[in-house]
């Protein structure tokens, strides 16, 4: 039986539907821009004349961009990063996470080390501490800087570990009955299981290291070791004294400034946009379903 919508209902899912698509379509107006002035001619972004659609459209900003061996580079040390950071993060989590979901029946301390790790979402030892642990493990100009301070993320922890919680504990007691242990109650149950949550910490994850620029500058002395956000930081943002050169005087020519941040831009943001799509289907179930039970 079809259920009766009132017309007032209808209205309100019409006028909601239409404030969400302006929303996102702000929210996208930017990027769409940039797009369009990366793809533009180099007198047409110079004169304004770009807006949402590419004028005289060229690939020479993305051509130049990919040829500048500094970009490059800083593209593979934040591809070695995401990578790196990922398996060490998610695995942590999810070790983590897995004893703090029992109740303090099984693991008598859960308590205390649960309140171990909530302290640390509360209190830090900041900046400069934090700088000078990394400096004296020789750790400066060492990717392992980037991803090791961080290596357990309490936030991420407590969303797996909330989901853990929910799951049915008979499934477990069954596996215990048929000889499972811990471990193999982990990999074979609880991970299986969770895919929502886990797809929902993968893009936090993988976001936030893609987008984390401010400890490549801190950890990193030499360029050469920066990850694209802290090389863009500089580029985009400060001035790029290496651009003009005898050996780059021709694409010069045919790329201007404006054109060719907005190459790097667009393509420093590009391995996101393709990654969201295929975690956006378990991202919202993934963050709900872990945030009910304290």
């Amino acid at each position: 039986m079809a259920k009766h919508v009132s017309v007032s209902r209808r209205i309100f899912i019409f006028f909601n539907y239409i404030f969400l698509g302006v929303t996102a379509f702000i929210c996208i107006l930017p990027m769409i821009n940039v797009l369009a002035v990366s793809l533009s001619s180099s007198s047409a972004a110079a004169a304004g004349y770009v807006k949402l659609w590419p004028v005289d459209f060229t690939l020479d900003s993305y051509k130049y961009a990919l040829s500048k061996p500094e970009f490059v580079r800083a593209f593979i040390v934040s591809l070695k990063r995401v990578a790196l950071g990922y398996v060490i993060n998610i695995l942590l989590c999810i070790l983590v996470a897995y004893p703090l979901s029992k109740s303090k029946k099984m693991f008598k301390w859960r308590n205390f080390y649960a309140w171990f790790f909530i302290i640390t979402m509360l209190f830090n030892g900041g900046l400069i501490p934090t700088y000078m642990v990394v400096r004296y493990l020789g750790l400066r100009d060492n990717i392992l800087a980037l991803i090791l301070p961080g290596a357990v993320p309490v936030y991420f922890m407590i969303l797996l570990m909330n989901f853990f919680r929910e799951l049915p504990q008979e499934i477990e007691e069954a596996a215990y009955i048929d000889g499972a242990d811990y471990w193999t109650s982990l990999w074979k149950i609880y991970i299986p299981l969770s895919k929502p949550a886990l797809a929902t910490v993968t893009l936090f994850i993988v976001v936030g290291h893609w987008n984390s620029w401010f400890d490549g500058l801190i950890y990193m002395n030499s360029m050469e070791n920066y990850p694209l956000q802290s090389y863009l930081q500089t580029t985009v943002i400060g001035v790029d004294f290496n651009r003009a050169s005898l050996s780059n005087l021709a694409s010069l020519a045919e790329v201007s400034d404006r054109t060719f941040k907005a190459a790097q831009v667009f393509v420093g943001s590009l391995p996101i946009l393709i990654v969201y799509p295929f975690l956006q289907p378990f991202f919202i179930k993934g963050l709900v379903l872990g945030s009910v039970k304290g």
